[in-house]
């Protein structure tokens, strides 16, 4: 059993240090490989070293769009700075404020929820949605949804300001 023992690492250090000779990094003349990340990956795939998915698809080409670069979604964060958010979701479309109220009246408060429906600057772009919440004495709260004209008014102030942001970056 010792020899059995013996001739397998022997065979097994003689396997690993085979194996790295294969393994062994080739010189590579770094005028030859392009500073560009995109021609480099280009050159690699030409070579057969990189892989695409591109093909799989049919799509060719993505366009990647950012919120700093949709003036709907900057306008609707500019407009609303005044409310606590819980959620901002870009790639989701969505803002969703926290409960809201003023000082005025405790025990009602509102929650404005904005989805984007394209990125366009129209009224069909967005869908403004606003609940109450009512609490009584022992604070047994009712939730409802409200059609009122805060909808109405934060729809035109958005579309405004992003009206405004988009021909300010047409601009530049």
């Amino acid at each position: 059993m010792p020899k059995f023992i013996k001739f397998i690492s022997v065979f097994l250090a003689f396997s690993l240090l085979a194996s790295c000779q294969a393994f062994k990094p080739k010189k590579v003349d770094t005028r030859d490989i392009p500073v560009n990340a995109q021609e480099r990956a280009k050159k690699n795939i030409k070579e057969g070293r990189g892989v695409t998915l591109g093909g799989l698809t049919g799509k060719r080409s993505t366009t990647y769009e950012f919120s700093t670069a949709n003036p709907m979604w900057r306008a609707s964060l500019e407009i609303l700075d005044f409310l606590p958010l819980t959620t901002v979701d870009y790639s989701g479309g969505m803002i969703v404020s926290d409960w809201y109220n003023d000082s005025v009246n405790e025990k009602e408060a509102i929650k404005i929820t904005v989805r984007f429906l394209s990125n366009e600057v129209q009224t069909n772009s967005l869908k403004i949605i606003v609940h109450r919440k009512n609490c009584n004495k022992q604070n047994n709260c009712v939730v409802k949804k409200i059609d009122s004209k805060i909808e109405e008014e934060l729809t035109r102030t958005i579309l405004a300001k992003a009206a405004l942001l988009e021909r300010e970056s047409k601009k530049k």
